[in-house]
């Protein structure tokens, strides 16, 4: 097979994997998609790098070849897809060239399970050594981490990789049971747990000793895939809140299952909506950025534990808690701020920097790039109170058109 050919089947089979880019993308198809899928064509994606620059990464397989058989994986062992195989010296000299052209800035490498987890874990650690050791290559990595593999492959990746990552795959141990056989959630959160002791110890060490050895800087990652089973959004977010205080992951990737040809039965027919997913992710970031525990988080979801798909997660706790407002843009604390539906970070950091010199009146919001209307119901300002409306009403304006989900 000629290196074109494994380029377009191993970059299109990576696609499915979110733990490397942004929500909000509404397409998995690795020619002309967004976010998750490829965006110049075979194999390049847009990612993050740990400093917060957007930065376009060749996403791909080390194969596509598989010893096990999840049943929500395209690329399972009993899936009638073509399969193909790099060797090192192939993802090596194809990374290289499209450095070398200005096309990306990093890899994002993962792999099928080939004959072993230590085998696979080789050979992707063989990838990012030879580039790092060989070739000098200072742009961004992104292994992916096998579970079970050796302790010394597993510090060998993090010495030569940004970043690493395991995916828990679905939210509960009986899911995965079902649904994935082979792979074992204890052995999962054996890796992460063993993988975040690696990084505690690098850390101290360079306490101690700034030329000490460095160990995957960008810390480690997982992925949920939601939909495929019949978790609630509360099961997820539970998991979420566990992951990052057990293993202080860096981030929680949320990725709607999407269906796949010859699928079994238990699977859903259909895939999740993704907005579902993005109020997954806007919950994420309550917990994470915004101060917010999960419990209050929950008090905003419907009967069956699942999100609202309506109003985003912070809209539908204050619809809840209409006791916390009005809250006054001229005195409140930072913390308070974040709670108000439309005000993200950086509107908070401005309207605190800006309030130390004058008292902030209504006509500041829009200076202060404020969404008006969204944040009008719920703040008071030197000239501004706002109006009394009863929840239902507030719910049915503040609303949004699903085309202008976003963030905060």
């Amino acid at each position: 097979m000629d290196l074109k050919r494994k380029l377009e089947i191993l970059a299109d089979a990576a696609k499915y994997d979110a733990s490397c880019a942004s929500s909000g993308s509404d397409k998995r198809n690795s020619l002309g998609g967004k976010g998750v899928g490829s965006t110049e064509g075979m194999g390049i994606c847009h990612s993050y790098a740990p400093d917060g620059r957007c930065i376009s990464l060749l996403k791909i397989l080390l194969t596509n070849a598989c010893l096990y058989d999840c049943l929500y994986c395209v690329n399972r062992s009993s899936s009638n897809t073509p399969r193909a195989r790099f060797t090192v010296e192939e993802v090596v000299a194809l990374t290289l060239n499209f450095y070398r052209r200005n096309y990306i800035e990093g890899l994002f490498l993962s792999s099928g399970i080939i004959r072993s987890p230590d085998y696979t874990m080789e050979q992707l650690v063989r990838v990012a050594k030879t580039l790092r050791e060989v070739h000098d290559f200072r742009g961004y990595i992104h292994l992916k981490t096998i579970p079970d593999a050796s302790d010394d492959l597993l510090a060998e990746a993090g010495r030569y990789a940004d970043r690493l990552s395991i995916n828990v795959e679905l939210p509960t141990e009986q899911s995965l049971g079902a649904l994935a056989p082979e792979k074992d959630a204890w052995a999962i959160r054996r890796s992460m747990g063993r993988m975040r002791l690696k990084l505690d110890e690098a850390k101290d060490a360079r306490r101690a000793k700034a030329a000490a050895p460095r160990f995957a800087p960008g810390g480690q990652s997982t992925q949920m895939i939601i939909g495929a089973d019949p978790s609630s959004d509360a099961d997820i977010l539970k998991l979420s809140e566990n992951l990052y205080g057990a293993y202080k992951l860096r981030r929680v990737y949320y990725s709607a299952f999407s269906p796949i040809p010859d699928a079994s039965k238990t699977l859903p027919p259909a895939a999740p909506p993704l907005v579902r997913e993005h109020r997954l992710y806007q919950a994420d970031w309550l917990m994470r950025h915004y101060g917010f525990d999960l419990p209050e988080i929950l008090t905003g979801a419907e009967g069956d534990g699942n999100l609202p798909l309506d109003v985003d997660p912070k809209l539908a706790w204050a619809l809840k808690h209409r006791e916390f407002f009005p809250v006054d843009l001229n005195s409140a604390s930072r913390e308070a701020l974040l709670r108000v539906p439309g005000l993200g970070t950086k509107a908070v950091r401005r309207i605190l920097e800006a309030r130390r010199h004058r008292a902030l009146r209504h006509d500041d919001l829009s200076r202060l790039r404020v969404p008006v209307k969204k944040v009008e119901p719920w703040v008071v300002l030197t000239d501004f109170k706002p109006r009394v409306l009863e929840a239902a009403n507030l719910r049915a304006r503040l609303t949004p058109e699903p085309a202008q989900l976003s963030l905060f």
